[in-house]
């Protein structure tokens, strides 16, 4: 059964069309599972009604033509509970309805399982026997696991804008729903980007030049042809004849004409050469997975190896030329990385789509830090959607595709609208950060993202609250020396000349890896990462140390900041190999003061042992995004689990005060550097805890600073109080906007002013 799922899930994903998806899904279904009888359903939610798309064992004409009312019959009773229905005999179930016509008499067992995507229900998946019987739990089992792959795409087409229910093309009023990743509206064209050497992420294209992109293909394929001689050549002595066999296959599948001339075959036809070795690989493989023999069915992967080694000659050679991006690009990609994004000019980039990631990504954090809107988790068809005009809300994490001329009307007089914004936010840079009640807020940015400085425009800010020193690490192929690292942190403390700069310690692993130092874990989160990593390895802990005290040297506002603190014996241990850089100094001559040191509060122990925590150090710093993650069990960047996370649930709330207050109690001050700083409605109720200073990207700093300056501290305590009585993040959050609205900052939770 194994086998035969993996073949149907990947006939289904190599399908044209929905059309075409369901049709196979009923033949190859009916046939595995020994079937009289194999239909698809779909739901029909404007009319209310399951409509009859794909059938092979009724009457073909019943096709898009029977119609149940939702409740209606046994395939309503499926929708209506949204649970497996296995009834032995149908016609005698109270719930059965018989539909004229359809030829379904001649049926009795029944089984029934609903498609369901992100908790929408889809449709109804149907096989009948003639016989009276109930089905086993094998098939059971076996026709949930095929909905299940069903509900992706059905979910894909009406992401494409096509319903295959009405046969029109749907309204952009039904939009892509994803998580808000940053605020702002994007209207602009799809360029799908995709990671090298990944033949399922290769978007479809066409192209004009027909002849050229033939030539492009037969010059990867030389090129791998070269490279694999050479690589025989290496290996001739060093392995068996028969393992040395293989490469030999690989130069015969290259010289071999089914190959290489089903490529150039759908190349003529107008696909680009990626998209045609793409196709032709996917083609291939199913011939072997087809086979019997297990040995010949693994040698499908010899195929899809060699179909990676074209694809890595195809990109590395250019065959895109250099990227001309759209006026007004929206990337969209199944992970876009920092990387890039950066590659796009800063004046073309509308907007940001990724499948996968959550708010608090990386690249969701650069997003907001560049100003760009950016929607995460968007389960839309990458491959199908590059070129089309798409619009980004970032606010409710909407994507709309091939939008209307009245919807694109419509979000391009919000887009306006959000400049005009830009504009009243701009002219409150210079003026301080303090209630109307005179509660001065100080607010910091976070920085080190994409630079090793930081920004030249700072709207105003009042220091660095958060220096990410990883990226420096991050974009070498070895760790940075002493003097490379003084050089760069010298720079941040010289291009700052007020307030604060906190410069936080290597925090890398979970989902930040150096290329030269691997680590590979099951669950990244809960693993090998931040002060963990630094202790264990005190030779890279005490370079950066020292680079760091080095640069401070006549520069007296220098914070260090410990990440990933668990226990108050890794507050110790830190601040012991610190004195030792501090000792080491001061004996070569080094004219030191010793700086703050503060410890990020982000994982729940720490949580439940500040006041032991903040009796060690000068100052502690929220990270809102891992404490989170922890303190709600729910992985951050995975698109299925998104919708749980909210730093607003009333469990982050209340750690968050028995930090502030914890630490207040030793006298300590409190500034919070996660996402939540620059969340304008969470804002509101960390200035009502008390909280000491807030550090945000610089692009969120004037939405901060225009709250701050609209409440007075004794309205966000009662904001706060309120906030407390709820029991969701939801009732919580849209009584804080609906309270945004009511003053007047609208713009600053919704597209337009």
């Amino acid at each position: 059964m194994l086998d035969t799922l993996r073949r149907i899930v990947q006939e289904v994903s190599d399908a044209k069309d929905l059309g075409d998806a369901l049709q196979i899904i009923v033949q190859r279904v009916k046939s595995a599972m020994v079937v009289d009888l194999c239909s698809v359903y779909l739901a029909d939610h404007s009319h209310r009604q399951n409509v009859l798309m794909a059938t092979d064992g009724l009457n073909p004409d019943s096709v898009g033509n029977v119609r149940l009312d939702f409740g209606q019959g046994l395939t309503g009773l499926v929708g209506e509970r949204e649970e497996v229905v296995n009834i032995a005999d149908s016609a005698t179930h109270p719930r059965y309805q018989y539909v004229p016509d359809s030829g379904e008499e001649h049926y009795h067992a029944y089984l029934g399982v609903p498609i369901i995507h992100h908790r929408k229900l889809l449709g109804v998946l149907v096989v009948q026997r003639h016989a009276i019987e109930q089905f086993d739990e094998d098939n059971v089992t076996f026709l949930i696991t095929i909905a299940a792959q069903l509900s992706g795409a059905i979910a894909h087409a009406e992401a494409s804008g096509i319903s295959i229910v009405e046969q029109t093309t749907v309204s952009s009023a039904a939009p892509v729903v994803g998580q808000p990743g940053s605020p702002g509206v994007g209207v602009g064209t799809a360029f799908v980007l995709y990671p090298a050497a990944d033949l399922n992420a290769i978007p479809d294209r066409t192209i004009e030049d027909i002849e050229k992109e033939e030539q492009i293909f037969r010059v990867a394929v030389e090129g791998v042809r070269q490279d694999i001689k050479s690589l025989v050549e290496k290996l001739t002595g060093r392995l068996p004849a028969e393992d040395r066999a293989l490469f030999d296959a690989y130069l015969l599948m290259l010289e071999n004409e089914a190959l290489v001339g089903d490529v150039v075959e759908r190349i003529h036809q107008g696909n680009w050469a990626s998209g045609a070795l793409r196709d032709t690989i996917r083609e291939h493989l199913r011939t072997f997975e087809e086979m019997d023999d297990p040995y010949l069915r693994e040698r499908g992967e010899d195929v899809k190896d060699l179909g990676r080694r074209i694809l890595v000659r195809l990109q590395s050679g250019g065959d895109d030329g250099p990227r001309n991006y759209p006026r007004n690009t929206v990337l969209v990609g199944e992970e876009i990385t920092a990387a890039m994004l950066a590659e796009v000019p800063i004046t073309q980039l509308a907007g940001v789509v990724s499948v996968t990631g959550s708010r608090t990504s990386h690249v969701a954090i650069l997003a907001r830090a560049m100003g760009i809107a950016a929607v995460m988790g968007a389960d839309l068809p990458v491959t199908r959607v590059d070129g089309l005009s798409m619009v980004v809300d970032g606010y409710r994490g909407r994507v709309y595709i091939s939008p209307t001329k009245a919807v694109l009307a419509e979000f391009n007089r919000l887009a306006k609208e959000e400049q005009e914004l830009s504009a009243d936010l701009a002219s409150l840079q210079d003026l301080p950060s303090e209630t109307p009640d005179g509660m001065h807020v100080p607010l910091h940015i976070n920085s080190g993202l994409l630079a090793d400085l930081i920004p030249k425009d700072t709207n105003g800010a009042e220091g660095i609250g958060l220096y990410r020193t990883e990226f420096p690490f991050m974009i070498r192929d070895r760790f940075p020396g002493e003097e490379e690292q003084f050089q760069i942190y010298r720079q941040i403390l010289q291009s700052f000349d007020s307030g604060p700069v906190t410069l936080r310690t290597l925090d890398v692993g979970g989902d930040k890896a150096l290329p030269y130092f691997p680590i590979k874990e099951d669950n990244p989160f809960l693993g090998w990462r931040g002060i963990r990593i630094t202790l264990d390895h005190p030779e890279i802990f005490l370079v950066q140390l020292r680079a760091m005290l080095r640069a401070s040297e006549g520069i007296d506002r220098m914070q260090l900041l410990l990440p990933m603190i668990n226990s108050v014996h890794e507050v110790d241990d830190s601040l012991a190999i610190l004195k030792r850089a501090y000792d080491e100094l001061v004996e070569e001559g080094h004219q030191l003061k010793m700086p703050k040191v503060g410890v990020m509060i982000e994982v729940p122990s720490a949580v439940y042992q500040v006041r032991e925590i903040a009796r060690r150090v000068e100052f502690l710093s929220v990270g809102t995004n891992d404490l989170t993650q922890y303190l709600l069990a729910v992985d951050r960047n995975n698109p299925r689990v998104a919708e749980s996370y909210d730093a607003l649930h009333p469990a982050v709330l209340r750690a968050l005060m028995q930090v502030i207050e914890g630490s207040h109690a030793e006298n300590v001050p409190v500034s919070v550097c996660g996402e939540m700083a620059g969340d304008p409605a969470s804002a509101i109720l960390l200035v009502g805890m008390g909280v000491d200073s807030l550090s945000m990207s610089v692009a969120n700093l004037p939405r901060i600073k225009w709250v701050v300056r609209n409440f007075t501290s004794g309205r966000a305590k009662r904001l706060l109080s309120e906030a407390l009585s709820y029991e969701s993040a939801d009732a919580i959050r849209a009584n804080l906007n609906a309270v945004l609205e009511e003053a007047g900052l609208g713009g600053l939770v919704r597209a337009g002013r």
